[in-house]
């Protein structure tokens, strides 16, 4: 028999995990819940992107920071003008991306998962607020917020080398196209995800904001397809970048598990233990908590201390009753 493999799990059982607790939530628990019902789950969400997406990019506000503006819109610190306005765009931005998980008012046809006046929208809301104090130096009145470039970039570190301003336009049609006809069911769909991402950071079709548009765009193909966002913390920016240029050079699988992990996150952490309720089963990782991580519950049930069923893939499934339950006999035995 071989030996157990330790640490992370392979990328296709990554690919193969996603694919079947996503099936779980639209099968089982009804898909994403609107921000509507669930606003607790989407504002935790909201605060962690607007935080992380602008830090990948340099903004130097802490979460707390983040927090109180977006909250109670105080400016807390000193922080320069320019990050807080950053942030505040950002976060209106992605509000407006996650109520269109239940919204596809305006697009071309009914199985249209995204239109070019989207992608102009995100970025103007996102941009427009930072713009009014700190416009780029070198944009004309033509290149304003939600306007695509008209000069050139110079390739950037690593060897991406975004399309000549010409070519814009036509270069974005076609990829409205391809985004369109992304299917969501095959394995290999993070690695279809994480080509249309990296497709729309080659085009690169504004002068400024390309990064912080490109991810709020990722997250809104995300949700309209019926997955949970997908969020980049800063400490895994060098990770990130190194895989958005593999990418670049036709290797997709690193950006793609990368993105799949990221989805999964959400999922277990926010998304699941929202819609689940307290008796229905679900993954063990999305039952995870402070004191008990996955590991832990996983140890538990094989041990038969954690009432849990095994699938036919052989993951373990309870659920919350079940693990208070647990907690509770553990708390008993520690007091014996």
């Amino acid at each position: 028999m071989p030996p157990k493999r330790r640490g992370r799990p392979a990328r296709r059982e990554v690919y193969s995990r996603l694919r079947s607790d996503v099936a779980e939530l639209w099968e089982r628990l009804g898909g994403l819940p609107s921000p509507q019902d669930a606003a607790g789950i989407w504002r935790e969400i909201w605060y962690r992107e607007a935080h992380h997406s602008t830090a990948i990019e340099g903004n130097t506000l802490v979460r707390k920071q983040v927090e109180l503006l977006l909250a109670e819109g105080r400016a807390v610190g000193d922080g320069e003008l320019r990050e807080y306005l950053e942030v505040r765009g950002y976060a209106t931005a992605a509000e407006w991306v996650y109520r269109q998980a239940v919204n596809r008012c305006g697009l071309s046809h009914p199985g249209a998962i995204l239109s070019l006046a989207e992608v102009r929208q995100v970025h103007h809301t996102a941009l427009s607020p930072v713009w009014e104090v700190a416009p780029h130096p070198d944009a004309t009145d033509r290149e304003t917020p939600g306007n695509f470039r008209e000069h050139d970039i110079r390739p950037f570190p690593g060897g991406m080398t975004p399309v000549s301003w010409p070519l814009v336009s036509a270069e974005m049609e076609t990829w409205i196209e391809k985004v369109n006809q992304l299917d969501p069911v095959p394995l290999d769909f993070p690695e279809h995800l994480a080509e249309a991402h990296c497709r729309f950071e080659q085009t690169h079709p504004f002068l400024d904001g390309n990064g912080r548009t490109g991810r709020l765009l990722l997250n809104l193909i995300l949700v309209r397809l019926g997955y949970p966002p997908a969020i980049i913390y800063k400490r895994e920016r060098t990770r990130y970048l190194n895989a958005l240029r593999k990418a670049d050079r036709g290797e997709p699988g690193p950006l793609g598990e990368m993105l799949a992990r990221a989805i999964l996150d959400n999922l277990y952490r926010f998304v699941i233990p929202a819609v689940a309720g307290p008796a229905r089963l679900v993954a063990l990782s999305a039952l995870a908590t402070p004191e008990l991580n996955a590991s832990a519950l996983r140890a538990a049930a094989g041990r038969s201390r954690l009432r849990a069923v095994r699938n036919a893939s052989g993951r373990w499934r309870s659920c919350r009753a079940w693990v208070e339950e647990y907690q509770a006999s553990r708390y008993r035995r520690d007091r014996g």
